[in-house]
């Protein structure tokens, strides 16, 4: 039995064994070990809207971020590393043949108070609430988004899954209880088995799907647990304004600690606003009503952005910038089952009708990691060689041929075709009316834009709703097979109408899908990357979508915020970051800015 005890000296982080009962104040400001503050309100803001705060629904960055602060994991990533760490699990057992898991949680967590309990104090986490959250990503009627974590790989969560859809479609109750694969031994312990090995599994578990929640919440707050978490986070779910804002504030009774032994989190409150347009955004950040600033609008670049990419001088005493490629990759996806995009020829010509280097020097001022000429996966995936993998770069006299042959020489008959994108992030809308300008002087053929709120934009493309869309894909772990899992086809239904996730273009290659089984029970990190490779291949010679550039994670924070993690997934970890002054008032800081 190949056994992972990861030492806690090694992390970085200490475990509070005191209990639920003793509490830090964090108010007013005072200082701790190595320096580090208590106190103090963090503001960021987020360009879309939050469609959801429940695990099994997350699907996009932003519910991401604000769930991350909210609820825990059986094993997380570490922030700096991205390393697979303990998070409620101490310690886990991997058996030799890779088909059983076994985690032993910490026994001394507990959910944050609220009304679903009696006397609404939160009570002792145990292993039955990991069942029951997994299970949740499981059953079809959660709407769950999360079923492909654990579709093919644990065992009864295919034979759950189809069960509780089919007793909702004949209006009785299911027959299969729960997941066989799914065992809470003890209050401790927890066990998954799984079918066959699957070698990135315990990467797999630190996604959102994989949050622990307790079952008295869903029950009690029903179909507004969406918008009411309850978790165990260093944050505290207190207030939610739809399009306006956020706040979370400080859990007193969390039980991790930081290395020189201060106990997590440092921050009283988080608030999350919901600006959508970027210039908008840095103009708060320069008045001091925002911590951060995600993301430099383009028309701004030069101004903020010196030619050697850091920091303008002008800009350097009160604001640092983070800047590192990001595991994220943006595109257009095609649906493959609806005309005109079911025909490959037609994929191909658009793909190759492009060209990426002026948008990313452009349109985009260089604010890209890349142009996107390989595959899904981005450079930035460690240890994947993504030259091997060829994609497309700018060839108009191809294109035009690829189209003729699809019946459409220089664009005629071709059907009105309509991009859809969702509003906010300023960038998508530019990057959109280039790319029209382009399909139109290349193939001389007509792309409307259709701008709707995020949550519509989701929903749409997940149901074939929107056969030619914008999207943008950031790791939920650092594994190329979380990128292809969106070209596989078991993860497509068989109704148009059905939910489709996260394979939205509903691609289907049978090459494809050898290929990343294969590389799925593959335990050498070698062999399964050149399988990754092999797959991936495959599926970009068919083009289900339009590849457009690796993003480049930027992030402007004012000079009072230590802590911040900087990692390639924007996987962000708020419980180590703390303020180093109180934040000057807005016009204070405006005014000092002006002079």
């Amino acid at each position: 039995m190949r056994v992972l005890l990861v030492s806690l000296l090694v992390l970085g982080i200490l475990i509070g064994c005191s209990g639920q009962k003793k509490e830090t104040p964090a108010t007013p400001y005072h200082e701790e070990k190595g320096g580090k503050v208590y106190g103090g309100q963090y503001v960021f803001n987020e360009t879309s809207d939050l469609p959801t705060l429940d695990p099994v629904q997350i699907g996009d960055v932003s519910s991401h971020h604000a769930a991350h602060q909210i609820y825990e994991l059986l094993v997380d990533l570490d922030p700096n590393t991205l390393e697979v760490v303990p998070e409620l699990a101490k310690r886990w057992e991997i058996s030799d043949g890779g088909l059983t898991y076994t985690f032993i949680l910490r026994d001394s967590v507990f959910f944050h108070n609220s009304p679903c309990f009696p006397q609404k104090n939160g009570r002792k986490v145990t292993a039955q609430d990991v069942k029951y959250s997994f299970e949740r990503a499981c059953n079809s009627n959660t709407q769950t988004k999360g079923f492909s974590v654990f579709k093919d790989k644990v065992d009864g969560a295919n034979a759950y899954f189809e069960e509780t859809l089919a007793a909702k479609k004949e209006a009785r109750a299911p027959k299969i209880n729960g997941v066989h694969g799914f065992i809470a031994r003890d209050d401790t312990t927890f066990i998954i088995e799984l079918i066959k090995p699957f070698a990135p599994f315990l990467k797999t578990l630190t996604s959102a799907f994989c949050y622990v929640v307790p079952e008295e919440a869903v029950r009690y707050y029903d179909d507004g647990f969406r918008m009411n978490p309850v978790g165990t986070g260093p944050f505290i779910f207190s207030e939610f304004k739809e399009g306006q804002y956020l706040l979370l504030k400080r859990n007193p009774h969390y039980w991790q600690k930081d290395s020189l032994g201060n106990r997590l989190p440092f921050l009283d409150e988080i608030k999350i606003t919901f600006i959508r347009d970027l210039t908008t955004q840095i103009m708060e950040l320069g008045k001091g009503t925002l911590s951060e600033c995600y993301r430099i609008p383009e028309e701004l670049r030069t101004d903020w952005i010196g030619p050697d990419g850091n920091l303008s001088e002008k800009y350097r005493k009160d604001f640092v910038l983070q800047r590192i490629p990001a595991l994220s990759v943006q595109y257009y996806g095609m649906n493959t089952k609806v005309a005109p995009f079911n025909d490959k020829r037609v994929r191909q010509a658009l793909c190759y009708a492009i060209d990426r280097e002026k948008i990313a020097k452009y349109v985009l001022k260089g604010g890209v990691a890349a142009p996107a000429t390989h595959g899904m996966v981005p450079p930035s995936m460690p240890g994947y060689n993504t030259a091997k993998v060829q994609g497309y770069g700018f060839d108009p006299a191809k294109a035009r041929q690829l189209m003729a042959d699809a019946g459409y020489p220089n664009g005629k008959g071709f059907p009105a075709v309509s991009l859809q994108l969702n509003s906010g992030g300023g960038r998508n809308v530019q990057v959109a009316e280039a790319i029209q300008a382009m399909l139109k002087e290349t193939l001389n053929i007509e792309v409307a834009l259709n701008v709707v709120e995020w949550s519509q934009h989701l929903e749409s493309l997940e149901r074939s709703k929107a056969p030619f869309f914008r999207i943008g894909w950031v790791a939920d772990y650092p594994e190329p097979e979380n990128f292809l899992n969106l070209l596989y086809g078991n993860l497509v239904p068989k109704d148009l109408d059905a939910r489709s996730y996260p394979n939205t273009t509903r691609f289907e290659n049978s090459a494809f899908d050898a290929l990343y089984k294969k590389a799925l029970a593959t335990t050498n990190d070698r062999e399964r990357y050149d399988l990754y490779q092999k797959a991936e291949q495959a599926a970009m010679n068919d083009a289900p979508m339009m590849l457009i550039f690796y993003d480049l994670d930027e992030r402007l924070l004012n000079r009072n915020v230590q802590g911040y993690p900087l990692n390639a997934m924007d996987r962000r970890d708020m419980k180590f970051v703390w303020l180093s002054r109180p934040e000057k008032k807005g016009s204070e800081q405006a005014q000092s800015q002006a002079k």
